[in-house]
């Protein structure tokens, strides 16, 4: 079935009320009726106005039509979400289709579609039809995300009253966030998000985490970077020197020869994962040379420089680190 965006056909808004969805249809439908109007294809965009205005003037239609999403062109071909059909699907092939017999999404336009709902009433019954799903972005301190948190959630969420005006309702939502949250992760409240009609099931509210940069640590997933600075002697020598972790500094074995670049791992000493355990920690190796050397140190190093013979270029000629 193809798309048509009702609420451009009128000209007025989303969350337009019944009397400014009225006014826009009368000004309308006066404007391009085939009687008045002499441009072509009148009678056509005619029909498209009052399919329109039948189906937005009617809470129950205007909530099923604004279920079916807003992400979609004009004329384009769609089916309705999973939720949407099935909820059709139970009331008429449940029941018995409209006329007794069975039907293909794919042979109805869209004001059949929104018929069988009137048709559906008439017969002393309402069609289900679930929540509107949220999503809300969530900011993080890395240090809440390990250790869990929770957080109010302020949502202004439309709901329809009796008379069909669309209204935003502020909501207030205290979510908790596990241990162990990552950035990126999708996070579900079920029955959270906007109210179901007629029995159906509540939306749900989804949670987008969204962790802020760390002074010092880089996650990835459930694991920790963080980057080492070493000074050369550490480097070549080898020494144990204290390195933070979100659960506080712990003392990291560097073994003589250590490369920059090299990781050096730190077992769970990361994240917390949801069924238990815990991610790492891995600790980039930075050597860091003194940009200030006193006397003495200045002299080791030329001693050093004139008993080694380590050659760091050595690839450059074919020869090797000496």
């Amino acid at each position: 079935m193809k798309y048509k965006d009702y609420y451009a056909i009128l000209g007025v808004e989303r969350g337009a009320d019944p009397d400014a969805i009225k006014k826009a249809y009368r000004k309308l439908a006066q404007k391009h009726h085939p009687d008045v109007s002499k441009e072509p294809g009148s009678e056509e965009k005619f029909k498209d106005i009052g399919e329109a205005y039948q189906t937005l003037k009617d809470p129950e239609k205007r909530a099923a039509y604004d279920q079916l999403g807003s992400g979609y062109e004009a004329g384009q071909e769609f089916r309705p979400p999973p939720d949407w059909e099935r909820q059709f699907r139970e009331r008429y092939d449940g029941g018995g289709a409209p006329g007794g017999a069975s039907f293909s999404f794919d042979d109805l336009d869209l004001s059949d579609l929104f018929e069988g709902l009137t048709r559906a009433r008439r017969g002393g019954a309402s069609m289900r039809i679930p929540g509107e799903d949220y999503e809300v972005t969530v900011h993080l301190s890395l240090e809440d995300a390990a250790r869990g948190t929770q957080v109010d959630l302020s949502l202004g969420v439309p709901e329809m009253d009796e008379q069909g005006r669309v209204r935003h309702v502020p909501k207030t939502i205290k979510a908790r966030i596990p241990k162990g949250a990552t950035d990126g992760q999708r996070l579900r409240l079920r029955g959270q998000g906007g109210k179901g009609l007629n029995g159906g099931a509540n939306g749900d509210l989804y949670l987008n985490i969204v962790l802020h940069p760390h002074p010092l640590f880089r996650p990835d997933g459930h694991d920790l970077y963080i980057d080492l600075p070493l000074a050369p002697w550490e480097a070549a020598l080898g020494a144990t020197v204290e390195v933070p972790t979100l659960g506080g500094a712990v003392n990291l074995k560097v073994p003589p020869g250590t490369a920059a670049g090299r990781k050096l791992r730190l077992g769970k000493k990361g994240l917390p994962k949801p069924g238990g355990g815990e991610g790492d920690l891995y600790a980039i190796v930075q050597i860091v040379n003194p940009t200030v050397l006193n006397d003495r140190e200045r002299e080791l190093f030329g001693e050093l420089a004139k008993a080694s013979h380590f050659n760091p270029r050595g690839h450059f000629t074919g020869g090797g680190h000496g």
